[in-house]
């Protein structure tokens, strides 16, 4: 699986500048939000609403068909469930 790049801000209250803690803290959080970013995860979080069949899907196939580009038909809305 290919590594994702991303930009991280980190904001620290603690004085030390130390680049290994700093790099390692990076590195702890990178791995933190692959785990976090996934498809199953995302489909968790969310809910399809179908206003055109008066229904609300929770399963995951539902919710991940909905994802895919130009997949949502007019009066359909993902909704994060928190």
């Amino acid at each position: 699986m290919k590594r994702q790049t991303r930009d991280l801000l980190l904001l620290r209250k603690d004085e030390v500048r130390d680049k290994i803690s700093i790099e390692m803290e990076i590195a702890v959080l990178n791995n933190l939000l692959q785990n976090v970013e996934t498809t199953t995860a995302l489909c968790v979080a969310y809910e399809l609403i179908d206003l055109n069949r008066f229904k609300i899907f929770h399963d995951h196939l539902s919710v991940s068909k909905a994802l895919k580009p130009n997949a949502i038909k007019p009066f359909q809305f993902l909704v994060n469930r928190n």
